[in-house]
């Protein structure tokens, strides 16, 4: 992958770029050709203090855009956009990384580079980590979305000249930190069982996982609540992008499951309603109807529940299900889950036409 600068011969091209794709977290999601003939007449993407380039792939294909700005300045900022069909590869951190190269290359010696994004959007973040970006700050309702009329919070990253220089990342050190730090382990986002690759979700994941979702629709509605209307692909995508983006604030811990032999998507299972700090967890998980039958679930339950207890310092993992998911109690007892008790009559059944019973499921160390 390589960045290639942009030319002002390529202005009809940079605007197919802009106007042909989505930008659902920029103020603008849909800039018009005038708009952005204007910004390029004014030297918005080429001029003394900006640069723009191309992120070409090993196909020498455009994946996406970089514009750097504010470089007569000791901090230059950037915007990084990548094409809809692109998403979810890598290109974002791996063209962070070329720009961040060419920044601390220049003669002027730059002392840092940051960027801004919303808190929400998750590809971006995790694309500023994977390429060894600090988060800086988080700022309560400071992006304004003049089409939606709507706050939200913006979050900060950054990298200094000694980081980069030295092959290093430097958190912010501040009190929360070590608050935080106490609280949630480290630990790895991706292993292995006998036939499973287990990992965190990726918004490329997105088609697999509506197709998997569309095919068991029909079992899945029996006892899941998110699965009682259609899925489409765009919500689908947004429901990835909200697991994607709660792995990354470990607000849960939504895995991906692929076949190891053959790589194919299967399912999802992970857990929800953490609390970190007596370690507790409620388990969830569903499976591709296609490949009920052949111990898949069982092997993943039994490798999450192992994997919550070694990485995640777990005391105590729950699973939750209606009296009537026999399949679901099935996969809990193969695991080594005891069954506490049930609960008569305690919520509402998946379709919320009537109360069900529920049963408790744990495991302890």
């Amino acid at each position: 992958m390589r960045l290639q600068e942009w030319t002002i011969q390529e202005q009809d091209l940079l605007i197919q770029f802009m106007t042909t794709n989505s930008w659902p977290y920029h103020d603008i999601s849909k800039p018009g050709r005038e708009l952005l003939e204007k910004s390029i007449e004014e030297g918005g993407y080429a001029s003394d203090d900006v640069k723009t380039f191309w992120i070409e792939n090993n196909e020498n294909e455009k994946v996406g855009i970089v514009k750097v700005y504010d470089l007569q300045e000791d901090v230059p900022l950037f915007d990084l956009r990548i094409a809809d069909h692109f998403r979810g590869y890598g290109y974002g951190s791996r063209a962070l990384k070329k720009l961040t190269q060419y920044v601390f290359e220049l003669p002027e010696q730059k002392i840092r580079i940051e960027g801004h994004t919303r808190h929400d959007n998750a590809a971006m973040r995790k694309a500023f980590e994977r390429a060894g970006f600090v988060k800086e700050a988080h700022l309560r309702q400071a992006w304004f979305l003049p089409k939606e009329n709507t706050y939200y919070d913006a979050v900060t990253y950054g990298m200094t000249r000694e980081d980069y220089l030295a092959g290093t990342t430097t958190p912010v050190c501040w009190e929360e930190r070590a608050l935080y730090e106490k609280s949630i382990p480290g630990f790895k986002e991706e292993f292995e069982t006998e036939r499973l690759l287990i990992r965190a979700p990726e918004l490329h994941d997105s088609m697999d996982v509506w197709g998997a979702i569309s095919r068991s629709m029909s079992g899945l509605r029996r006892f899941t609540t998110w699965a009682q209307h259609d899925l489409t692909i765009e919500t689908t995508e947004d429901y990835v992008r909200q697991a994607v983006a709660e792995f990354i604030g470990r607000k849960s811990l939504r895995f991906h499951l692929f076949l190891k032999e053959t790589g194919e998507f299967i399912g999802c299972a992970g857990f929800h309603m953490i609390d970190w700090e007596i370690r507790k967890f409620d388990l969830d998980f569903w499976l591709d109807t296609k490949l009920e039958g052949q111990g898949y679930m069982t092997e993943a339950v039994k490798g999450l529940t192992d994997f919550a207890f070694e990485y995640l310092q777990a005391e105590r993992v729950e699973f939750h299900c209606d009296e009537k998911h026999s399949k679901g109690r099935a996969v809990a007892k193969r695991s080594g889950f005891e069954l506490e008790g049930i609960l008569r009559k305690n919520a509402p059944s998946a379709n919320g036409r009537d109360l069900r019973n529920t049963c408790l499921y744990a495991r302890i160390i």
